[in-house]
């Protein structure tokens, strides 16, 4: 993705409690109850403290926006669909994903506990932020975390060799402990996501590559393309030349959030949200926690330890540089994308709330 140039202004730093303070000021101003509030702005704010700024803060004004047009319910519980010992599903009731899913793990890990595994699936959720956001609560506990997640209303990826959007970026995450630090996968199965694109777009910027076509299949590093009247759709993960397998991995997703939830894209359109599937594994029901660290350190270990390729300084695990930039930032302060701010800037004058002001 682009990088800032050399010359560019630093951005300002925020302390991160006091991000999520005023986050969760003004979704409780917004009729959403302070627990709830509370948890969404946590993963939120986590998001950037991980460096997954088009998933984190970024994102809040969109959630306001749906409480306002109530696509996005403040009040009520999920409805248990069914429930068999290690499994259960959902009906999210367009609740606030981050606690809806923060909800689920409790029950996810309890199940995992008892079983070695917990799955819940989540149908019509509300959208639920950052993935990657959630798998360090499951990884401090020595469990392995796995997180999918498909939006049925949003559709912005061709299947390979096609030319209509039937997807959206579909993310998968995984989270599971080592030795040392956890591992904390979060990938798209497409090659770029709709947040980064949405960015560049407003920016006037384009992408580093060029990671979408257009009508006619071209390809192109325009994200404008993505929006009406023009027709263009983001490519599979693997791109023009092997977006076979972001394809195949697109179609799990969608099996394992909307299928196994029961609601999808064969339903009446409904506004943002998501289909969700969630698991935690409890490697002490298999070989042991123990057996568990020492091979995943094991290898682990031989990545880092691997001469890197010419252009590389070195090999870094999925998670690595997330993981040092969230401690750091918890010290110094939360680097916030520059536009963050003045986005939300209507809404805390709106409610009453004041900015949060940098370190």
């Amino acid at each position: 993705m682009p990088t800032p140039s050399s010359n560019a202004a630093p951005l300002a730093r925020h302390d991160a409690g006091a991000l999520i303070g005023f986050a969760q000021s003004l979704l409780s101003a917004a009729g959403m109850p302070g627990d709830r509030a509370r948890d969404v702005a946590d993963i939120l704010v986590e998001g950037d403290l991980l460096g997954h700024d088009t998933h984190g803060l970024q994102l809040l004004p969109s959630y306001l926006q749906h409480i306002e047009a109530g696509h996005l319910k403040t009040q009520g519980d999920p409805i248990t669909l069914a429930d068999h010992g290690a499994v259960a599903t959902w009906d999210g009731q367009r609740l606030p994903g981050p606690w809806l899913v923060l909800r689920a793990m409790e029950i996810a890990t309890k199940k995992a506990r008892t079983y070695g595994s917990g799955t819940v699936t989540i149908g019509r959720s509300h959208h639920i932020a950052c993935l990657a956001a959630y798998l360090k609560r499951a990884t401090d506990q020595g469990l392995v975390m796995l997180l999918l997640s498909s939006a049925p209303a949003g559709a912005s990826v061709a299947p390979h060799g096609g030319l209509r959007a039937v997807f959206s970026p579909s993310p998968l995450a995984i989270g599971f402990p080592t030795d040392a630090a956890p591992v904390l996968i979060d990938v798209s199965t497409s090659i770029t996501t709709n947040g980064m694109t949405n960015r560049l777009r407003k920016e006037g910027k384009r992408l580093a590559h060029h990671w979408l076509i257009d009508e006619n299949g071209d390809a192109s590093d325009d994200p404008a393309i993505l929006q009406a009247p023009r027709n263009g759709t983001i490519l599979p993960l693997g791109g023009l030349d092997a977006g076979h397998k972001g394809f195949g991995l697109a179609l799990l997703v969608e099996a394992l959030t909307a299928g196994l939830a029961g609601h999808g894209r064969a339903d009446p359109l409904e506004p943002l949200g998501a289909s969700v599937f969630l698991q935690i594994l409890d490697p002490q029901a298999f070989s042991g926690g123990d057996a568990f660290r020492r091979q995943m350190g094991w290898v682990a270990q031989a990545c880092l330890d691997n001469p890197p390729r010419p252009g590389f300084e070195r090999v870094r695990l999925p998670g690595q540089n997330g993981l040092v930039r969230r401690e750091r930032q918890l010290r110094d302060g939360v680097e916030l994308e520059a536009s963050i701010l003045p986005a939300l800037t209507p809404w805390a004058e709106k409610f009453g709330v004041a900015l949060p002001e940098s370190l």
